[in-house]
């Protein structure tokens, strides 16, 4: 069974960088996709961005591409959102997700993760 923790969020200025953490536990391999997905009240949940876990390859939404950087290091088991230049329709909570399958990175769908952290929150202020 897999498990996922994320840390790192917080409140921060309009203009800031933040880095979100999420720590895996129960990953048999390198064959997942694991990701970023962010939901704001009363919005659905949304793709951030998604790693091939077995060769690192990243897909990103419109709204996080050039902002945003998702990477992984696979000896500590943890996945990392690095964001930048947060503005404030960012605010949301940040929740890491894994599925079985490197290829799925690049649809990166809320609706073919498997398992689910339960999130960290982050406050954009003005």
């Amino acid at each position: 069974l897999v498990k996922l923790v994320e840390s790192g969020g917080g409140i921060v200025q309009a203009g800031a960088s933040l880095t979100l953490s999420c720590t895996a536990s129960g990953l048999l391999n390198d064959d997942y996709t694991l990701g970023w997905f962010r939901q704001a009240p009363t919005k659905e949940r949304e793709g951030v961005a998604c790693i091939n876990w077995d060769l690192n390859l990243t897909r990103y939404s419109d709204s996080a591409a050039g902002r945003f950087t998702i990477s992984g290091d696979k000896a500590k088991n943890t996945l990392y959102l690095q964001m930048n230049n947060l503005k404030l329709e960012d605010a949301a909570t940040y929740y890491c997700a894994a599925t079985i399958g490197r290829g799925y990175y690049y649809t990166c769908g809320h609706w073919g993760m498997d398992y689910w952290g339960e999130g960290t929150l982050v406050t954009i202020s003005s």
